[in-house]
């Protein structure tokens, strides 16, 4: 038996990736809920091609078509479970999911519920998470984060990341505590709701702005907590970059 070429397999993989991933982001083109579907079933057949490649034997060709559609099986079922996730989340939250990527420009969006093919993104305008200067979410604001516990039941091995931003008032020390203590206290607020899914928080200060710290209507865009969603820490991306 060949010794399978994991470098090789990898290096395919990684380089149909980052091509599928450049195509998604492409100007213009639909990032519609079956967007992740379609990527997910894409670069797991792409791996499933690489690994059976790499097997040694006569039935390389077999190995192939074997390995492509065994991965894009597991790929779309990922990218499947993510996009239904997100359609039940916003459900709970009596919304849509919107994948605009203007969206947390406009100030009447308070709450915006978006996915890619690697996680579902909650976004909670401060204003109606907290009052001023307040680590303490309010019960209205415990009222939305237990709706997504819930959902949470349905999908126990979802790793949660509970993220606070802040907008360039006062310094960044200051900031960087209040934003740990905003996000702690929302996924307090989630682990509360009886999950027993990983959940994790981390605050960025003013790190990561939704727009430029120059007016007061843009600091208010800029103060918010995201929740995201992985299906796998393989997905967890730097959330204060």
């Amino acid at each position: 038996m060949k010794i399978i070429n994991i470098k090789s397999a990898i290096a395919s993989v990684v380089a149909a990736s980052m091509l599928i991933g450049c195509a998604g982001n492409s100007p213009g083109q639909a990032s519609g809920p079956n967007s992740s579907v379609l990527i997910g079933s894409a670069i797991g057949a792409l791996a499933g091609i690489a690994l059976g490649n790499n097997i040694g034997g006569r039935s390389k060709g077999r190995n192939k078509v074997i390995g492509a559609a065994a991965g894009a099986a597991i790929g779309g079922a990922i990218g499947y479970s993510i996009s239904k996730q997100a359609k039940e989340v916003a459900g709970s939250l009596n919304t849509d999911v919107n994948n605009d990527p203007n969206a947390a420009l406009d100030p009447s969006n308070d709450l915006i519920v978006s996915n890619t093919d690697r996680y579902v993104k909650i976004m909670f305008r401060d204003k109606m998470m907290f009052t001023t200067n307040s680590s303490v979410p309010t019960l209205s604001a415990q009222s939305k984060t237990a709706k997504v516990g819930a959902i949470l039941n349905k999908y126990p091995k979802t790793i949660v990341q509970v993220v606070g931003y802040t907008d360039s008032r006062g310094t960044y020390a200051y900031n960087k505590t209040l934003s740990e203590k905003r996000a702690s206290n929302v996924g307090n607020t989630i682990l509360n709701s009886g999950i027993g899914n990983q959940v994790f928080s981390k605050g960025c200060s003013y790190d990561k702005p939704v727009a430029p710290n120059t007016s007061a209507a843009n600091m208010a865009l800029n103060r918010r907590v995201e929740i995201y969603l992985y299906p796998k820490a393989e997905y967890i991306v730097d959330v204060c970059r």
